[in-house]
C-alpha cells in the first residue's frame, strides 16, 4: 500500500513536469510571435507614485525588460496541471486497469476545490495579463477589482469548508483545536488575500518558481502523511508543473509567471493549507506562515514601507518588497534568488514538522 501511494504521488508529479517541458516550446513560440509583453514600460510604487528607484534598478540589472520578456508564463503551470489531472481521470475510465485506476487522483473530497481555486485565479490573472500587454499601455485590471474577485471566490470556498465539509475550527499545535464556528469563513478570506498579496514575489527571474514549488512540495508531504493521498498527488502535480516553468524561468527568464500564475497558485495554497488542517487531523494553517515565510516577508515589507512613508515621511527599505531591497543594496539577482530558495527549503522542513505534530 505504501509503495502504491508513493507511485500515485510521484508519477503525476513527473508527468506534470514532462508535460510542462514539452509544452514550453509551443508556449514560447506563441508568446514571442505575438509579442506578449508590456508595450509601455513603467511601474507604479505602492503609494501610487512612479517607481523611479525600481526603474533605475532594472536598467542596471542584467535581466529581461518589461518590453522584451513575455508575460503569462504561468499558463504553463495551470495547463500542465489540468492536462495531467483530467488526463489521468480519463485514462482510468477508458483503460480501467488497476494501475490507471490507482493513478486517478481527481476526487470530490480532496481535489475538486483546489483545482477550482487554481483555475478561477488563473482565469482572472489571464484576463489581467491580457490587458497588461494591450498596446494602449493599460496596466491590467485595477487592484481593487482583483482584490474583490479574490475576496468573493475565497468567501465562497470558505463557506463551502464551513457549510459542506463541517470545518469550523483550526488546529493549534500542542493544544488541540480552536473552535471558530462561522468565523472560519472570514479567516479563510483574510489568509487568501494575504497570500495573494505575497504574489508580488514574482519580481526576479527564478524567485517565485522556487518559492512556490517548495511550498507545494511541503504540503504534498503533509497531505501524504495525513493519508490524504489524492490531495498529496495534486500538490505534487503542482510542484512538477512549477518546476517545469522554473526550468525556463531561471535567469535569463524565457518568460515571466505574472498574474495568471501567481493568483491561481496563492489561492490554491490557501485551500490546501486549510485541507491539511482539521480535515486532515493536522496543523496545516499553523504551518502556513512558516512554509510560506518568503511570501509573508514580502507582504510585511510592503506594509512597513507604505506605513513608514505615510507616518514618518521616509522609507525603511530602498525598494519594497524586500527582495528588491537586497538588489538595491548590491546583491546580484541570482544571489537573492538562491538565498530565498535556501530559506524556502528550511522553512518547508520546519513547517512540515509543525503541521504533523499531534497533541499529546
Amino acid at each position: 500500500m505504501i509503495t502504491s501511494n508513493i507511485i500515485k504521488v510521484f508519477i503525476p508529479a513527473t508527468a506534470a513536469f514532462a508535460v510542462g517541458i514539452l509544452l514550453a516550446p509551443l508556449l514560447t513560440h506563441y508568446l514571442y510571435k505575438h509579442r506578449v509583453w508590456k508595450k509601455v514600460a513603467g511601474k507604479t510604487a505602492l503609494d501610487g507614485t512612479p517607481a523611479t528607484e525600481f526603474e533605475k534598478l532594472r536598467l542596471s540589472a542584467h535581466t529581461g525588460t518589461e518590453t522584451s520578456t513575455p508575460r503569462m508564463g504561468g499558463v504553463l503551470i495551470w495547463v500542465s496541471v489540468t492536462i495531467v489531472t483530467i488526463g489521468l481521470w480519463l485514462l482510468a475510465r477508458l483503460v480501467p486497469i488497476p494501475l490507471t485506476e490507482k493513478l486517478d487522483f481527481f476526487s470530490r473530497s480532496q481535489t475538486w476545490i483546489p483545482l477550482l481555486s487554481l483555475l478561477a485565479g488563473a482565469f482572472m490573472g489571464f484576463v489581467n495579463d491580457l490587458l497588461d500587454i494591450h498596446p494602449s499601455g493599460e496596466r491590467g485590471i485595477r487592484l481593487r477589482t482583483r482584490l474583490l474577485f479574490v475576496t468573493l471566490v475565497s468567501a465562497f470556498i470558505g463557506w463551502w469548508f464551513y457549510a459542506k465539509l463541517g470545518v469550523d475550527a483550526i488546529g493549534i499545535p500542542g493544544d488541540g483545536t480552536l473552535a471558530l464556528g462561522a468565523l472560519i469563513v472570514p479567516l479563510f478570506v483574510v489568509i487568501t488575500l494575504g497570500l495573494y498579496a505575497g504574489g508580488v514575489i514574482d519580481g526576479i527571474d527564478g524567485l517565485a518558481g522556487g518559492v512556490f514549488s517548495t511550498a507545494f512540495m511541503a504540503y504534498a508531504g503533509i497531505a501524504y502523511f495525513q493519508n490524504q493521498i489524492n490531495l498529496a498527488a495534486f500538490s505534487a502535480t503542482l510542484t512538477g508543473a512549477i518546476l517545469a516553468f522554473l526550468w525556463f524561468n531561471i535567469p535569463p527568464a524565457r518568460f515571466w509567471m505574472t498574474e495568471t500564475g501567481t493568483m491561481g497558485l496563492t489561492m490554491t495554497l490557501a485551500v490546501i493549507a486549510f485541507m491539511t488542517d482539521t480535515p486532515g487531523n493536522g496543523y496545516g494553517i499553523a504551518a502556513l506562515p512558516i512554509i510560506a515565510f518568503p511570501l509573508v516577508v514580502t507582504v510585511l515589507s510592503n506594509i512597513i514601507q507604505v506605513s513608514s512613508k505615510k507616518w514618518r515621511g521616509k522609507k525603511v527599505f530602498r525598494i519594497a518588497p524586500l527582495h528588491h531591497h537586497f538588489e538595491a543594496i548590491g546583491w546580484p539577482s541570482y544571489k537573492v534568488t538562491m538565498r530565498y530558495w535556501i530559506i524556502s527549503i528550511i522553512c518547508a522542513i520546519v513547517g512540515m514538522t509543525v503541521a504533523l505534530l499531534k497533541s499529546s
